[in-house]
């Protein structure tokens, strides 16, 4: 049984984009989402071939790293940056829960 497609469009995590793709809307190289792979802020999701595919979330967090970038931070300490944003977000969100039960 397959996936609504409704439910794929709303999907944050869903593996829409190619790597072409995501290069192309964030006006950055493919070597560029490559390095983020390898620094590991995100790890999209491979095909059954082996390529990458990108979601609407992982391609947030890649363009914040390019404007950290651009902005002069090293590629690096913009991606460690991020992940302990998101980490941190994340543990904001799960004590709010603990706090008032939503």
């Amino acid at each position: 049984m397959g996936l609504n497609p409704d439910d794929m469009f709303g999907d944050e995590d869903y593996p829409a984009y190619t790597i072409g793709q995501a290069a192309e809307m964030l006006g950055a190289s493919q070597d560029f989402l490559r390095r983020l792979d390898e620094a590991k802020l995100i790890h999209p999701h491979r095909s059954a071939g082996g390529h990458r595919r990108y979601s609407r979330y992982q391609l947030r967090l890649a363009a914040r790293a390019r404007e950290m970038v651009d902005q002069g931070t090293a590629l690096e300490a913009a991606c460690r940056i991020i992940i302990l944003e998101d980490q941190l977000e994340e543990a904001l969100r799960q004590n709010e829960k603990r706090q008032y039960g939503t």
